[in-house]
């Protein structure tokens, strides 16, 4: 078991290593380019778009554009916004949110691409859904004889979910109350399963329905307590600023407990966890938007690459700020205890209950959201007859999640994350003139409809 889970640590490093990160940023710097700056010049259209929601008789699809988003970002805002924000500034000092922002920007541009090429690609079930996601656009967008690398998209998303999507964020909620209010971990398994099996055997319409209520309520709380962190510590704003951008080009010095970092250090580690968080790169937003009600496709990469704008330019920005400005970043913490130590700063005896409460929040729609990925993964493998039984398992996993050591587990999912990202960005490179030609026509008003098999 050792010797698998250092063989699984060298692995991880590799595939998260520099050429991984290039790879990723590279790809959105070139639809970035090809794009003509779009996604940066239409944030107003998108959000636009968003609050316009449904036009009916007109448009196709399972649930509304809204829950679609919602459902996306389920999935993206979860303990990545919490701890792994924190682990980042840990690791690279306050510049590494300079380059959370850059890789979150360009980030838009592959979010975008990836939701229109899931949307344009859908197909209809012999159940009569939706289903769409980076596995559908290389199958219809490349052609059969490219199926087998969306069969390994699908195989590697649909194991990492199970990981990464479940067993660790029930542990990080058990963690958490059992910290915070001491509430056993078996307790928190079997109420989780419980109000997950509720949610997940309703299928997407459900799931849609329950993350267009909490995820907005869950982000306005995050944002409400973290502007009382930042009103209490006002005055270091500034400077905190100062920091960041400071410290994305210079090395920062050991200072308190905190080891000091370079400059390579705030760009692995800010690039790594803005991807992590927002998972611009990996497809999987795609998955949940194909399920959206829309006749375009570039109307819904214009709403999907919000999620990216939202999870890392807003949330994780109030995560780094208010640790930066609380001074919690020199303590020698690190992870969801740093940014407790924020929390607490400003709001004594609360702030660590309040975040706690938040990360429980976080981790319970992201199990909710990846349930989603990995049914429909599981379902371009085997077919609708594997949804059931997937959706049985993922609940019945639930408690064990709650009540065992994970980390194997967590390195397990996270190095198939990673390869989960290596077919999907192929396949936007080489789908990027259909990218390109289908925005184009959008904008000069030409109608395009959406392709099906």
């Amino acid at each position: 078991m050792e010797s698998l889970y250092t063989w699984l640590t060298s692995l991880n490093a590799l595939l998260w290593g520099p050429p991984m990160l290039v790879l990723i940023l590279g790809t959105g710097l070139f639809l970035m380019i090809g794009l003509k700056m779009m996604p940066l010049l239409k944030i107003s259209t998108g959000f636009a778009l968003l609050w316009r929601g449904r036009e009916k008789g007109r448009e196709q699809g399972d649930i509304s554009p809204f829950q679609a988003l919602m459902t996306s970002l389920a999935a993206t805002v979860g303990t990545g916004n919490i701890a792994g924000v924190a682990t980042a500034i840990f690791l690279g000092g306050p510049g590494a949110l300079f380059w959370m922002w850059c890789a979150a920007l360009l980030g838009m541009a592959t979010k975008y691409a990836e939701v229109l090429l899931a949307v344009y690609y859908r197909e209809k079930d012999d159940q009569g859904h939706y289903v769409g996601g980076p596995m559908y656009a290389i199958k219809n967008g490349l052609g059969k004889r490219w199926a087998w690398l969306g069969a390994v998209f699908a195989l590697f998303g649909g194991l990492a979910g199970f990981g990464i999507g479940n067993l660790v964020q029930v542990n990080s909620m058990a963690d958490a109350l059992e910290v915070a209010f001491g509430i056993p971990d078996w307790a928190t398994g079997l109420l989780t399963m419980a109000v997950i099996g509720l949610v997940v055997l309703g299928g997407i319409q459900r799931i849609g329905k329950v993350a267009a209520t909490l995820v907005p309520f869950m982000c306005l709380a995050y944002l409400v307590a973290s502007v009382v962190v930042l009103a209490v510590h006002a005055e270091a704003i500034p400077g905190a600023f100062a920091l960041i951008f400071t410290h994305a080009f210079t090395p920062v010095a050991a200072t308190g407990g905190f080891a000091g970092a370079t400059v390579l250090a705030a760009l692995r580690y800010g690039v790594a966890r803005s991807i992590i968080s927002n998972e611009a790169g990996l497809g999987t937003a795609g998955i949940a938007q194909a399920a959206g009600t829309t006749d375009s496709a570039v109307r819904s990469g214009l709403i999907g690459m919000l999620g990216t704008f939202i999870d890392t330019l807003v949330i994780c920005s109030l995560t780094g700020l208010t640790i930066i400005c609380s001074g919690a970043w020199t303590s020698g913490l690190s992870g969801v205890a740093m940014s407790s130590a924020a929390f607490e700063s400003a709001m004594p005896g609360v702030g660590h209950y309040i975040l706690s409460l938040t990360l429980v929040v976080f981790a319970f729609t992201t199990i909710l959201g990846w349930s989603y990925y990995g049914e429909r993964c599981w379902e371009y493998l085997a077919g609708t007859r594997a949804i059931l039984p997937f959706r049985l398992l993922w609940v019945a996993l639930i408690p064990l999640g709650a009540m065992v050591q994970l980390d194997l587990v967590w390195l397990l999912a996270d190095t198939l994350t990673a390869l989960m990202a290596l077919p999907n960005l192929l396949a936007l490179l080489l789908l990027s003139p259909v990218v390109v030609r289908l925005t184009n026509d959008f904008f000069a008003g030409r109608k395009a409809t959406l392709y099906y098999p």
